[in-house]
């Protein structure tokens, strides 16, 4: 396990939905590889030309087109073929969603719980 993963505090979980970056009028259709309650992992689109100095806006389409994840991310780190995002806003709504998500794949109230008390001090 690397340091990385030692210090990581929630719990990622694999999860395919239609997902859209966005930033200004660029958009980009992206495959999701990962999310949590403070980000998101994707795979990098082509072709891949962002401001990197500016936020963007991810959007998860879960089960149909009206239920969905919205949140204003910051690029972390980049790599050749994956891009990893932190959470800097979510709203109400989706945080609902995003928890209920969450809970379902981690499967452990306490787990679950931890990552909230967590979230909140940040």
């Amino acid at each position: 396990m690397s340091d990385h993963d030692e210090r990581r505090r929630f719990q990622r979980i694999a999860f395919d939905a239609p997902t859209e970056l966005r930033q200004g009028e660029r958009r980009w259709p992206v495959t999701l590889l990962d999310v949590s309650l403070k980000g998101l992992l994707i795979k990098c689109p082509e072709p891949w030309e962002a401001d990197l100095s500016q936020d963007f806006e991810a959007i998860i389409h879960l089960n149909d087109k009206v239920t969905k994840v919205k949140m204003q991310v910051e690029l972390r780190h980049e790599e050749p073929t994956r891009l990893g995002f932190i959470c800097l806003y979510i709203d109400v709504d989706s945080m609902s969603h995003l928890h209920r998500l969450v809970e379902l794949n981690v499967g452990d109230s306490t787990e679950m719980m931890r990552e909230l008390r967590e979230l909140i001090e940040d």
